[in-house]
């Protein structure tokens, strides 16, 4: 688990389409909501605010410090501008130590290469990147890691049930698929001589039907140009 990140917040009045000015000096405005904590308006210097998000991720609790008192809080919504690809708001929800809170948490694929699968060429395709879980604020893992070690031909795979979860951790969903696949191998180098040779005979296939093309018109062209004689004749 990592150390809980602060993030110093400040209240604002603005808002609407008069929080353009307060971005344009370098703020990324939000709010801050929960069961028992009346939803706020606030704004935050924009790098400090960057840093504390990429640190915590939509997976770990953050610390809000706001007039003077701090607020334990999960990041729930991220808004990027799509042009800027700028953060422009921020939803954060209140919580307490004592909350069950649900968290989205990257899976984290480890000892691969240390595999026989590695050992013979084969390459870990990762299908499944991250999965929700729920447990109390301290409890939440910063990822869940699943052991690769063990996988050794194209057959091998890893599943949720690979997942060891930490002590006051369960997954969000009761009735998740524990073989719902998160990783397999596959074959890069194969897969490559593969469609090399599905290329070349496509690129085969179409130079015969054009060199038949070529051979059918000709006489079709012949064919018309003595009906044209007759009927000159006639």
């Amino acid at each position: 688990m990592r150390e809980v990140t602060n993030l110093a917040l400040t209240g604002r009045e603005i808002a609407g389409r008069k929080v353009a000015a307060l971005r344009d000096q370098g703020f990324i405005v939000g709010v801050v909501y929960g069961k028992t904590f009346p939803a706020a308006k606030v704004q935050a210097e924009y790098l400090s605010a960057l840093r504390a998000l990429e640190a915590v991720g939509y997976h770990s609790p953050i610390e809000l410090e706001l007039n003077g008192k701090t607020q334990l809080a999960m990041v729930k919504n991220v808004e990027v501008d799509a042009v800027s690809q700028r953060i422009i708001n921020v939803e954060f929800h209140a919580i307490s130590a004592d909350d069950v809170v649900t968290a989205e948490t990257p899976i984290e694929i480890t000892g691969f290469e240390q595999s026989e699968a590695h050992k013979i060429k084969l390459t870990l395709l990762q299908v499944l990147e991250d999965i929700e879980v729920k447990a109390k604020p301290a409890d939440l893992p910063e990822s869940l890691v699943v052991d690769a070690s063990k996988m050794e031909s194209l057959d091998s795979e890893l599943t949720i049930a690979d997942i060891t979860l930490p002590a006051g951790v369960k997954f969000a969903d009761n009735e998740i698929e524990m073989e719902q696949v998160i990783a397999t191998l596959y074959d890069a180098a194969a897969e490559a001589a593969a469609q090399e040779e599905a290329d070349k005979a496509a690129a085969e296939a179409a130079a015969a039907a054009a060199a038949t093309t070529t051979t059918e018109t000709p006489a079709a062209e012949s064919g018309a140009e003595a009906a044209a004689t007759e009927e000159t004749k006639e």
